[in-house]
């Protein structure tokens, strides 16, 4: 696969056009099936792992931090480091909750040792703490910038209003500056990005990195009437088969993934990866097997008529 990476923001890094979600990692998938889905998003041409540190605390006796470990296991065996983009996030995990100055500070450390590495190529605010003053999270980031510990910022789960407070604080203290944003987006979540988010984002120059890109798999197309799906999230998934708009997005996927004989997965990826300031959706997969579907977006472009199809259907 021979795809042409994407820039990401104003920063110099270049990703390929689909994230590889790393919340599974040392939850529904083990080390040696991470391994595995690591090695062949990589062979396929991939090079941007996103994860967090709190992945996966919620599972039954994780401590957070395990999905961190696996990845800095895989790239130290592969020792492609320096070829690959890695993404992480501040203010979840059980240990280091918020987005205070010296928490910041402390679970960079945390994610750095657990990584293996010197450095976080992208690191995120994983949600905002609004009674924190962006001059303290920001000065806390420019920090780790200055210190060679992270090399660029981006926020997730933030409204436009504190986005737009922190970038022009950046820019009058000449600070670092958030290059990307993570939001919720996908065809049928458009609400929880687009509008004055999306805005500030076009506007200032950040790209975006929708997480739950597949809407927990509802968009897969494998959620149907009168079907029961083995997997930890059927039930956020399943929800959407209620609504009317669910029904006409897997109908409106259902015809353009016919049309170019693929998946409804790929499919609900181009669409996303085709909207204004999208760089790379992120998709997470448990198997190998779930993994081409999700590839297929670098090589999949939907025409005018079929991205205005989803769009409508999506309304």
């Amino acid at each position: 696969m021979t795809a042409s990476l994407r820039k990401l923001g104003s920063s110099s890094l270049e990703v390929f056009p689909l994230a590889l979600g790393g919340n599974v990692f040392g939850w529904t998938a083990d080390r040696d099936t991470s391994f595995a889905v690591l090695d062949a998003y990589a062979a396929a041409g991939g090079n941007f792992v996103d994860t967090a540190d709190s992945y996966s605390a919620w599972a039954e006796g994780n401590k957070g931090g395990e999905s961190e470990t696996i990845i800095g296991e895989w790239v130290r065996a592969r020792g492609n480091r320096d070829q690959v983009v890695i993404a992480t996030k501040v203010s979840q995990h059980p240990d280091y909750q918020g987005l205070t100055a010296a928490n910041i500070k402390a679970a960079a450390d945390a994610s750095l040792h657990r990584l293996g590495t010197d450095h976080i190529d992208l690191y995120y605010t994983h949600f905002d703490q609004p009674d924190v003053p962006v001059e303290e999270i920001i000065g806390a980031l420019d920090e780790l910038v200055r210190a060679g510990k992270v090399r660029y910022i981006g926020a997730s789960n933030i409204s436009a209003e504190r986005l737009k407070e922190s970038l022009d604080f950046s820019d009058r203290a000449g600070l670092a500056r958030y290059v990307a944003l993570q939001p919720h987006y996908n065809l049928v979540s458009r609400d929880t990005y687009e509008g004055p988010l999306q805005d500030v984002a076009a506007r200032e120059g950040l790209s975006a990195v929708p997480y739950f890109a597949l809407a927990s798999g509802f968009l897969t197309g494998k959620y149907r009437p009168g079907t029961t799906v083995d997997s930890a999230r059927a039930g956020s998934a399943a929800k959407h088969l209620d609504s009317e708009r669910g029904q006409k997005v897997l109908t409106a996927l259902d015809e353009v993934a016919a049309a170019h004989d693929t998946a409804a997965a790929t499919v609900a990826l181009a669409w996303l990866a085709a909207q204004p300031t999208v760089a790379a959706p992120i998709a997470s997969a448990r198997t190998v097997d779930q993994l081409p579907a999700l590839l297929d977006v670098a090589e999949l472009t939907l025409t005018t008529a079929e991205l205005d199809r989803l769009t409508e259907a999506s309304a």
